[in-house]
């Protein structure tokens, strides 16, 4: 039964469908101009919008090909390979031929049509084909019924959802400035050694240093602990444990696709918000992990230590993280790795504790606000995708004020 007011549509009546284009590479002048040019790597993570782009492209480029310039607010969608990735435009900005451009017709708005897209992007994906890559044409477009709720409605459920993910990218740019300084202050301290440049420093196996200072192996700061074939132990009943795999340490958070695994694993694989985890497999990444209690998998570590903060032992695996990838792709007849040996292998400086102390009040503060940050960002990415399918199903309706109703009145009379 639909909701009373609300209309059916099939996609392509609601949006106008822009197909993108790629200048001639061989043609420099085309190239590295101040008009973005998106591939979906630009725009394949969970933010809504998108503001700048790897590659540019010049006007001279725009004009003499197939590549569009779509308006601030307009929507973009992956097409071929990964498709249903969605951005929406923070500025003007042309796209690739894997890609359509979408803007709203009349009957709704951009901003609506990115979630309605976001809540129906499974319906989208299942219409692809393709012998080698999955792909949407625009007539697929066509084959997707959406309904539509009054425009006024569609306005509001767009505000609510885009209050949402504004706090979400805003706490993201925070974050990031937060982490940032913190790397700027590790990198002052231990690798340029500013605050110490009129001290004494003696020779070390690390070249000069400041006297004092200890040279040890980055697993003598910190414990490294491996994660656990997770197959091994099924979830019971319907509690579970969701699966902290490379994939979700990359994105930050477990989600419906991820594994699932007793509640009743030993406490020390359980990975919970706030601890460093490091891949040391396939793809090498470490951070500090906020997304949600989980279980460690296999090919990655818990990282953790008695003595010192989680800073400096996740500042200091940052540091060897290159080398560390470097040493995993000479390996990498299947997927590639390192072992022990390159952590003992990674020398780290202690300073004394006097010091220590000192830069340990600069930097803990901006880790604990990093961390906070993002387990918010957690909550907020939560109640988003709770909602996003109650408004859209019309199960949740938002309320209309009636002043507010009368401006979408086609004569533009006011209501009396």
């Amino acid at each position: 039964m639909g909701v009373e007011g609300w209309e059916n549509y099939k996609l392509s009546e609601i949006v106008e469908i822009i197909g993108g284009g790629t200048p001639k590479t061989s043609m420099k002048e085309y190239w590295n101009g101040d008009i973005p040019w998106l591939s979906v790597k630009d725009f394949n993570n969970d933010f809504r919008t998108v503001v700048q782009s790897e590659k540019t492209i010049t006007k001279q480029g725009l004009e003499n090909s197939s590549a569009k310039l779509l308006d601030k607010g307009d929507i973009v969608i992956s097409a071929r390979g990964t498709v249903g990735e969605l951005t929406q435009l923070g500025r003007p900005m042309s796209f690739n031929q894997s890609c359509y451009g979408l803007k709203a017709k009349k009957v709704t708005t951009n901003d609506f049509v990115y979630y309605l897209l976001k809540h129906q992007i499974k319906d989208l994906q299942q219409k692809t084909h393709g012998s080698v890559f999955d792909t949407i044409t625009k007539n697929t477009f066509n084959m997707l019924d959406v309904v539509l709720p009054p425009l006024q409605e569609q306005k509001q459920i767009a505000a609510i959802l885009s209050a949402l993910d504004d706090k979400i990218e805003l706490n993201h740019r925070i974050s990031q400035t937060l982490e940032a300084m913190a790397q700027a202050l590790f990198q002052s301290w231990f690798v340029d050694f500013e605050p110490f440049r009129d001290g004494e420093f003696v020779e070390s196996e690390l070249g000069l240093i400041p006297k004092g200072w200890e040279v040890v192996s980055l697993d003598q700061i910190a414990s490294f602990l491996n994660g656990i074939a997770m197959q091994k132990f099924p979830p019971e009943g319907r509690e579970y444990l969701p699966v902290i795999k490379i994939k979700e340490l990359r994105q930050g958070f477990t989600d419906q696709n991820s594994g699932k695994v007793s509640t009743k694993i030993q406490d020390q694989y359980i990975v919970n918000n706030g601890d460093v985890v490091f891949s040391w497999s396939g793809t090498l990444e470490c951070k500090i992990w906020c997304g949600g209690k989980g279980a460690l998998n296999q090919h990655l570590f818990k990282v953790t230590s008695n003595r010192y903060e989680k800073w400096f032992f996740y500042f200091w695996i940052q540091k060897h993280l290159e080398r560390f990838r470097r040493i995993a792709l000479d390996k990498a007849t299947t997927m590639g790795h390192i072992k022990r040996k390159d952590l003992n292998d990674s020398k780290v400086l202690i300073p004394n504790d006097e010091i220590y102390t000192e830069i340990n009040r600069l930097i803990k503060p901006l880790i604990e606000k990093y961390e906070g940050l993002l387990i918010e960002t957690q909550t907020l990415q939560s109640l988003r995708d709770t909602l996003l399918p109650k408004l859209m199903s019309g199960e949740i309706r938002v309320p209309i004020e009636e002043k507010e109703a009368s401006h979408d009145r086609s004569d533009g009379t006011e209501a009396g």
